[in-house]
């Protein structure tokens, strides 16, 4: 598989915000969202096998698989499958466009997928199918610019039947925070408003 980067850091976001984790960042994309804020995965890495990454990852509590998109890695589900035997919690953050069907059922591993809000240009890129992979240990995020995403993500959440967790992020981890949560209550949603921690901690930096 393509590596672009492993590194320890804290999770940055959703359910685990604040967790120390292993990162693996695999390289490529399917998609070219407007805002995305991790263009330099798209190409280049270390071709590496899942032996390799497992020696590099080490001993450790939690792993998140990011990309990019990891999904696309042919070797992905091995590595999910194989930290889960370590009994090592896995996060996978998938961008929604690609069939998740075939995963493991396990308390460990989380799914944290994207549906991609009007202002990413990627909304018609989703595969919807996959809302039925999705558990309550799972998260659905959704990344919110502007008015038009707001209106997007609130009409999502009340005409699909979900049994995820929600999370609402601003884009940019945490412009617009204040107006994002006046929303959620004003609709009384019952979803997670969050920013990005890492962003927070030490802003727009790579390995992190």
């Amino acid at each position: 598989m393509r590596i672009c980067e492993i590194f320890n850091s804290i999770q940055g976001e959703g359910l685990t915000m604040g967790a120390p984790t292993v990162f693996v960042r695999t390289v490529g994309c399917n998609l070219r969202c407007t805002w995305c804020d991790t263009g330099y995965s798209f190409e280049g890495g270390e071709e590496m096998s899942v032996d390799q990454v497992l020696d590099r990852i080490g001993e450790c509590y939690r792993v998140c698989l990011t990309g990019g998109e990891p999904m696309l890695q042919e070797d992905s589900p091995e590595l999910i499958c194989r930290l889960l035997g370590r009994r090592v919690q896995v996060v996978l953050e998938t961008n929604g466009s690609v069939d998740l069907s075939g995963l493991p059922d396990d308390p460990l591993l989380m799914i944290s997928m994207d549906i991609k809000c009007p202002s990413s240009g990627m909304t018609d890129r989703m595969m919807l199918s996959n809302l039925d992979v999705l558990g309550e240990k799972d998260q659905l995020k959704l990344i919110i610019g502007d008015q038009r995403d707001l209106d997007f993500a609130v009409a999502f959440v009340k005409d699909h039947d979900i049994r995820a967790n929600v999370v609402f992020g601003p884009v940019g981890g945490t412009d617009r925070l204040e107006w994002l949560v006046e929303r959620v209550l004003k609709e009384n949603l019952d979803v997670r408003v969050l920013p990005q921690l890492h962003k927070i901690i030490w802003g727009d930096r790579k390995g992190v």
